[in-house]
């Protein structure tokens, strides 16, 4: 489409104009807000269709967390006697497993958003960033339902004498979350925007994650690492989020608040990264999916 159409179409008064090509830095972050109702019923679509036509349905959001922190109390406390900085265990790997789950289910969840939403892509005009964004929200939801029984386990533990400490750093659970939800969003993105080309991608994203969060203080804490390899876990922006989580509602951490600097400025870059690839993917994806 030339200029001169493109005019005389906005002299037509159509209110959307769609071009075959636009800039890397051509966004249109303000579609996204046009498309809120669709955004809307996309995330109550990924919310039900997870456990649609199962037997437990949403019961799967709390079976999941606990069996694995079962298995993680009875294996890496029961067996490798792993500290857990003088918590108790159950509470201190359902912690871990709380954050991180909303973590890696985000990564998961809008990595394959080219290759999994080709069909709809490719008959109907809207944001293609809504899909990712719909993704990230209902997972928001998923993880207030396993946010709710880690408070229920919170309060019971705190009833019956653990030497617990919830504070004041509960209030930065929203900034907790949204660096989560960004480092999430950008990663998988990313590896949306590769896989339209490298399929191969596609195969490792969940090994990568499960390598991901072997390198991150989820069964283990920060302070029983030996010093000289802690900077690796330090360089992971991932550990700051997970170990202030942890001193929020249990009250013992190794690393300052101010760590969470590191996280945030990795989020934005991903984050950024990431929205240009896909907005540049996205004007030839359905040549190559």
């Amino acid at each position: 489409m030339n200029a001169q159409s493109a005019e005389d179409l906005l002299e037509e008064n159509w209110t959307t104009v769609i071009r075959p090509q636009r800039a890397w830095w051509d966004l249109r972050l303000g579609d996204l807000w046009r498309y809120r109702d669709l955004i809307r019923l996309l995330v109550w679509r990924d919310f039900v269709s997870v456990y649609k036509q199962t037997i437990l349905g949403p019961l799967w959001y709390l079976i999941q967390p606990i069996l694995s922190t079962i298995i993680f109390t009875v294996i890496f406390s029961g067996v490798a006697k792993l500290s857990t900085d003088g918590l108790p265990p159950f509470l201190f790997y359902l912690a871990g497993n709380t954050i991180w789950g909303y973590f890696s289910s985000c990564l998961t969840s809008t990595s394959n958003t080219f290759t999994a939403n080709a069909g709809i892509f490719g008959k109907v005009y809207f944001p293609r960033l809504a899909i990712p964004i719909s993704v990230v929200i209902s997972n928001l939801i998923s993880f207030g339902i396993r946010f709710g029984m880690f408070v229920v386990f919170l309060t019971y533990f705190m009833l019956s004498g653990s030497d617990l400490h919830p504070n004041l750093w509960i209030l930065l659970l929203p900034i907790l979350l949204s660096l989560m939800a960004g480092m999430g969003l950008g990663i998988g993105i990313i590896v949306s925007s590769l896989t339209t080309k490298y399929r191969d991608l596609q195969q490792l994203v969940a090994f990568g994650v499960t390598l991901l969060m072997y390198a991150s203080p989820i069964i283990y804490p920060l302070s029983a690492v030996p010093a000289n390899w802690r900077w690796l876990l330090l360089a992971n922006p991932i550990t700051p989020v997970i170990e202030m989580f942890r001193m929020s509602f249990l009250g013992t951490s190794s690393t300052a608040p101010l760590s969470l600097l590191y996280s945030a400025g990795f989020a934005l870059i991903v984050l950024l990264i990431g929205v240009l690839m896909f907005n540049r993917v996205e004007n030839t994806f359905m040549d190559t999916v």
